[in-house]
């Protein structure tokens, strides 16, 4: 018999609360329904491409270093020579577990949904072997599950976020990731001069601790965010926490946000892994100094 430790950790859980449906308040079932159709919603790289197309976003497929990503663009251009950069978790590694997914892209997209209310310029970096790339070489099962903070998959992300700041002129970088996405966001900013700030949302800042206290196998492949240190002194650090998070606890943020030289972590109370972000996440780009305006960023 299998023992609960050879599970390679999961920071992405489902519950009955986190599909995503793409479904929302206000929205005619039957338009949803029929624009489900037209862009296959019915899996979860079906529902994020609906997403940005509603959006008005732009889709392309960009090379890093080893991998190909997937970059959603919201055409902003201007508003202070900044560039947001959003960084999903680590979605569904496993369908059970014992069982490695085929697909491991993210089922309910905070950093997608998060993006939507952003007036700034900002694009959706996809992780190497997500949304449909699963099978795109040199892809292997290791890339999502134990190596999905490895130095190929930091190395590949830096490459093509450095690309995108060359494109733009000389711009302010902020990055902000979820769960898995703010492991990387951690790891990805000391290599990229123009990294300013750096967010995290449920942030995965201590491997090895998430593994402990959950159980799980060590992620043999990953770097450890905190054991790369300090960051340096001129980027900013935000790291959030939920307050009802049992998948990445509070405690765990608290205790590794300090190593990495930034202020104690932030508890937002009620906010679980998945849920409840949107509502504070205005104050977040208050604080970096971009003029919000009203958007309609509801699911459809």
């Amino acid at each position: 018999m299998r023992s609960r430790r050879s599970l390679p950790g999961r920071s992405d859980r489902r519950g009955p609360g986190d599909a995503w449906t793409g479904r929302s308040r206000g929205t005619p079932w039957i338009v949803a329904a029929l624009t489900c159709l037209q862009v296959g919603c019915s899996t979860p790289v079906g529902r994020i491409d609906g997403f940005a197309t509603r959006h008005g976003w732009s889709r392309e497929i960009r090379a890093g270093t080893e991998f190909r990503h997937v970059v959603l663009a919201n055409g902003v251009r201007g508003q202070g020579d900044r560039l947001h950069v959003y960084i999903e978790g680590d979605g569904s590694p496993y369908l059970d577990r014992w069982t490695v997914a085929p697909e491991p892209t993210s089922r309910r997209p905070v950093m997608l949904e998060l993006m939507a209310l952003d007036p700034a310029p900002a694009v959706y970096v996809g992780r190497p072997c997500y949304l449909g790339l699963a099978r795109d070489p040199p892809c292997v099962p290791a890339d999502w599950t134990t190596g999905r903070y490895s130095e190929r998959v930091v190395a590949s992300l830096a490459s093509l976020i450095s690309q995108l700041e060359d494109e733009r002129g000389p711009v302010a970088l902020e990055l902000y990731g979820h769960s898995g996405g703010g492991s990387l966001a951690v790891l990805i900013a000391p290599r990229l001069p123009g990294v300013t700030r750096v967010v995290t949302l449920a942030g995965n800042l201590d491997t090895d601790a998430w593994t402990r206290y959950h159980g799980y196998s060590p992620l043999g492949g990953s770097l450890n965010p905190v054991q790369q240190g300090r960051l340096p002194a001129d980027i900013r650090q935000l790291h959030l926490a939920g307050g009802a998070d049992r998948t990445v606890p509070d405690w765990l943020i608290r205790r590794a946000a300090p190593l990495l030289g930034g202020a104690d972590a932030e508890v937002l109370p009620g906010v679980t892994h998945s849920a409840g972000w949107q509502e504070h996440w205005r104050a977040v780009l208050e604080a970096s100094e971009v003029r919000l305006e009203p958007q309609n960023s509801t699911l459809p």
